[in-house]
């Protein structure tokens, strides 16, 4: 009997030796990663490390933005003892609205939501109001936060980041990737009341890669005070600057205004202050374009700066449309003429030689209707027409800046051509990530460096008295340039309104340019909003200032450059009128496409280039020639041409500069 109680005894100890065996073994073996994981869920923390961002630098290392320390609070409310407490406590110290966090605790704890950020990014004396209160369901996350030390300077180009520090417009969305870095992850022992007892580290936070741009912070706090001046002088709507080294590509300066603060949360209607004017926003250019135009000229047919060209006195017919020339009386003058006194009839002309295909070829050499390609985002290509697309006077309006719009850096880009010799170099503005260099694309040529030279030349006679430019002369350096004023066309009446785009291209010095400056201003109004009345000024202050900067030896005597503004013209604008019945006179040519000369012919034209005023008034008084002279020093320009035929009565015109 007894021996029978210990046999089933022993048998129930077997069996309870092996239920408790198989718990074991399922605990230990079978499902031992699970509780793992819900003892590490009970017991551990799961810590994200953020990586601090890449700082941006401008090319001397100066820093434009940068990642700092903050904090921010958070609470579990399914934790929180009293929701109504908790959340006058939290308001109070943080400047919160009570009732609003009290709605949103409430809501969270209805929800079964255990976590609930109160405030991101608190300041430091917030923080330490929380830590002094010792309330263990109050929970504070470190974190960075991006600043920008400069406040506005730069905001267009640098962009801006949202509430999670990724990137949301500028170079801060551009090069987001490389900015943001890897974050690291670390596990935090706690006890039952959460509070931390150890902590291990499982990955490191990998710092997002420092970057350095091709901006030069003083030259970028020159452009933005010019343009802002301008644009609140002229009441203009809007204004982009781009300084540009016309061998590297390197933008030095990219301006834009109106402008915004990136350490401040966006405000509503600010969208259109975000915009970088200088990249996104395309414009009718105007006169400017006319360098394109006689660039290809030069090119393409056996135009010189000395060929003549028939300006009509004027006027000039169109199918459905005259133009007509702000400037009165221009007949035949010589090419460089035609762009110094910015002729659109003049420019038609050329641009009748040049022809539709070989336009339309140049001009996309020189960069336009495609994007530059430079390192920032939401860039516009401009706009022009395929040669299909092209109507009856596409080519007149294109040869003169109307019927195609570009943007402010295309327009750098393209004035680089001129400066550096012919060869389209593309904009940059990244110099390095990290301490890699970017790599820079290979220069394309577009014209002949002969080309590029000969503009030059007539560019300087923009900027010379007599010229539309005159504004834009700097002390010590010679200038080229070209004005550009264009009606900006109303989609609602299809018609060209009465507001205008003023802008000024330019470069210095002449014969070995540093620099290229482009200026506009969008939306002006009257004479004093066109391109040599309000934007070569700004050229003037910018370029005289760059110039200063990177030390670049003068070319030109310490003068005063002195502008007198009842003998300058700066009028360039072209004006077009619907259903005029003068007649076609483009038709006003010989055989050979050359301007027919009305009058017999009269003695020739001397060439008085490279004289002096004395040299030259003795010569025209010996051959009984009227000279009119203008400025002081050596004959640069003149007007007609050396070899002209000189018509009875008819006076000759002689710009002299230093």
């Amino acid at each position: 009997m007894i021996g029978r109680r210990l046999t089933i005894l022993a048998a129930l100890l077997l069996v309870w030796g092996a239920a408790i065996f198989v718990k074991l073994f399922s605990l230990q073996v079978l499902h031992h990663q699970e509780y793992v994981r819900m003892a590490r869920n009970r017991q551990e923390l799961d810590l994200e490390i953020p990586a601090p961002r890449g700082t941006i630098f401008d090319r001397h290392g100066q820093p434009l933005a940068m990642s700092v320390p903050t904090e921010s609070v958070y609470v579990n409310p399914l934790k929180v003892p009293d929701l109504g407490v908790a959340s006058q406590i939290l308001a109070l110290v943080l400047h919160l609205d009570q009732q609003e966090l009290y709605g949103k605790m409430k809501w969270s704890y209805e929800n079964r939501r255990g976590f609930l950020w109160v405030k991101r990014k608190i300041g430091f004396d917030e923080g330490q109001s929380l830590r002094q209160l010792a309330l263990e369901w109050i929970e504070i996350q470190s974190e960075s936060q991006r600043h920008y030390p400069n406040g506005t300077l730069a905001a267009q180009v640098l962009g801006s980041v949202d509430f999670q520090e990724k990137g949301n417009a500028g170079i801060e969305k551009a090069l987001d990737a490389d900015l943001r870095g890897q974050p690291g992850h670390a596990r935090l022992l706690t006890d039952v009341n959460r509070r931390g007892i150890d902590s291990q580290l499982d990955t490191e936070a990998h710092a997002g890669l420092p970057v350095t741009l091709t901006i030069d912070e003083r030259l970028q706090f020159v452009a933005e005070r010019e343009i802002a001046a301008a644009v609140e002088a002229h009441q203009a709507a809007s204004g982009s600057v781009v300084v540009m080294d016309p061998h590297s590509g390197e933008i030095l300066a990219m301006a834009s205004y109106p402008t915004f603060n990136p350490n401040l949360p966006p405000q509503p209607g600010e969208n259109v202050n975000r915009q970088n004017h200088a990249i996104s926003v395309p414009f009718e250019p105007g006169s400017v374009f006319k360098v394109m135009t006689l660039s290809a000229a030069l090119e393409t047919t056996n135009l010189t700066p000395e060929s003549l060209i028939n300006c009509h006195g004027g006027v000039l017919k169109l199918p459905g449309r005259v133009i007509h020339d702000s400037h009165t009386g221009l007949g035949i003058i010589p090419m460089a003429m035609v762009l110094a006194k910015s002729s659109n009839i003049g420019a038609i002309e050329v641009g009748m030689r040049v022809g539709q295909t070989n336009l339309y070829d140049y001009v996309r050499r020189f960069g336009f209707g495609q994007r530059t390609g430079i390192e920032l985002p939401a860039e516009s290509g401009g706009k022009l027409r395929r040669l299909p697309h092209w109507g009856k006077t596409s080519l007149a309006s294109i040869s003169m800046g109307q019927e195609v719009s570009v943007t402010t850096v295309q327009l750098a880009q393209a004035g680089a051509v001129i400066a550096n010799g012919g060869l389209l170099v593309r904009p940059r503005l990244v110099l390095k990530k990290g301490n890699k260099a970017t790599a820079q694309a290979t220069p394309v040529r577009v014209v002949k460096p002969e080309t590029a030279i000969t503009m030059r030349q007539m560019m300087e006679g923009v900027v010379l008295p007599g010229g539309t430019g005159t504004a834009a002369r700097l002390e010590g350096y010679s200038v080229g340039g070209k004005t550009g004023s264009a009606q900006i066309y109303d989609v609602a009446t299809k018609h060209y309104s009465h507001t205008y785009n003023g802008s000024f291209l330019g470069f210095a010095p002449l014969t070995n340019p540093a620099i290229v400056v482009v200026v506009t201003l969008n939306g002006t109004h009257g004479t004093a909003g066109f391109g040599g009345a309000a934007a070569a000024p700004v050229f003037h202050a910018v370029a005289a200032e760059a110039l200063r900067v990177l030390d670049v030896p003068k070319d030109l005597p310490d003068e005063p450059a002195t502008l007198d503004a009842k003998k300058e013209e700066v009028d360039d604008l072209s004006i077009a009128d619907i259903g005029s019945e003068l007649p076609n006179i483009l038709e006003d040519q010989d055989e050979d496409g050359n301007p027919v000369i009305a009058g017999g012919m009269g003695p020739r034209v001397p060439n008085f280039q490279g004289k002096t005023m004395r040299a030259v008034l003795a010569e025209a008084a010996a051959q009984g020639l009227t000279v009119v002279p203008d400025g002081s020093g050596v004959a640069r320009v003149q007007s007609p041409p050396p070899g002209s035929p000189l018509h009875e009565g008819e006076r000759i015109r002689v710009q002299f500069a230093r």
